[in-house]
C-alpha cells in the first residue's frame, strides 16, 4: 500500500500537475464564495439547460426553446407526451449534465486534447444560441462564446491545457452545488417546481430519490474527473 502512495505521489509531481491542482483550489473557491459563484453560476446554468434541451430532443420531444434568467435560473421549454420516459428522461438530464460535461472534459484535457474540448464548447454554445428566447439569455451565451473563442484565438496550447482545466474542475465541482441549493429551498417549501418533484410525481417517486441520485452522480464524476485532472500532461 505504502508503495502504491509512494507512486501515485510521484506521478503527481512528476506530471507538472501541481498547476492542475491549484486550478482545481481556484474553481473551489469560485464555486464556493458567493461574490464569484453568482455570476459563474450562469455558466452551470447554460449546461443544465443544455442537458435537458439534448435529451429532450433525442427523446423524440420537440424543443421549443429556451431562457436563461439574471437571476441564474433557466427554463426549457419543448413539447410531447406529458409523461413517459421521454419525460422523465429530460427532466432528469439537467443536474447529471453538468458533471458530465465537466467529466468529458477532464477526459479529454489527460489525453491532450484541451483544443478539442474548447472547439466542442463553441460549436454547442452555437447551437444552443439558436434556441434561446430571451434577451439575457443571449448575453450570457455570447459572452460564455467570447470568453472560450479568446482562448482557443490567443491563448498558447498550455495556458489552452490550464484553461480546459479549471473549465472542467468548475464544471464538476459547481455541479453539486445546486443539488444542495436546492435541497435546502425545497426544505423551505419554494421549489414545488422544481425537476425532482415533477419526477416525483411523474414517477410516484420521492424527490429525495432524485436529489440523492444526482448528488452521488455528482460525487462519482467528480472523484473521477478530478483524478484525470490530476495526472493530465506536462503543462
Amino acid at each position: 500500500m505504502d508503495e502504491l502512495v509512494r507512486e501515485w505521489t510521484a506521478q503527481l509531481l512528476d506530471s507538472g500537475n501541481v498547476a492542475a491542482l491549484i486550478a482545481g483550489l481556484i474553481s473551489l473557491v469560485l464555486v464556493v464564495n458567493r461574490a464569484t459563484w453568482l455570476p459563474l453560476r450562469n455558466v452551470v446554468t447554460i449546461a443544465h439547460e443544455g442537458g435537458h434541451a439534448v435529451i429532450a430532443l433525442l427523446s423524440g420531444r420537440k424543443l421549443n426553446g429556451i431562457r436563461l434568467h439574471s437571476d441564474t435560473s433557466g427554463l426549457t421549454v419543448s413539447t410531447g407526451k406529458a409523461t413517459g420516459p421521454g419525460m422523465v428522461f429530460t427532466l432528469f438530464a439537467g443536474y447529471p449534465a453538468v458533471s458530465l460535461l465537466g467529466l468529458g472534459g477532464a477526459w479529454l484535457v489527460t489525453a491532450d486534447l484541451a483544443h478539442v474540448m474548447l472547439w466542442g464548447c463553441l460549436v454547442l454554445l452555437a447551437a444552443m444560441l439558436l434556441a434561446i428566447r430571451n434577451a439575457y439569455g443571449v448575453l450570457s451565451i455570447l459572452l460564455t462564446g467570447c470568453a472560450v473563442f479568446a482562448v482557443v484565438w490567443f491563448a498558447t496550447p498550455a495556458w489552452q491545457a490550464l484553461c480546459s482545466a479549471l473549465l472542467s474542475w468548475f464544471l464538476l465541482i459547481g455541479g453539486l452545488r445546486p443539488i444542495g441549493e436546492l435541497s435546502r429551498k425545497r426544505s423551505r417549501g419554494r421549489a414545488a417546481n422544481s425537476d425532482a418533484d415533477q419526477l416525483a410525481r411523474l414517477t410516484r417517486t420521492p424527490p429525495g430519490l432524485w436529489l440523492t441520485t444526482w448528488y452521488l452522480l455528482g460525487l462519482v464524476a467528480l472523484v473521477l474527473g478530478g483524478t484525470w485532472l490530476l495526472l493530465m500532461p506536462q503543462v
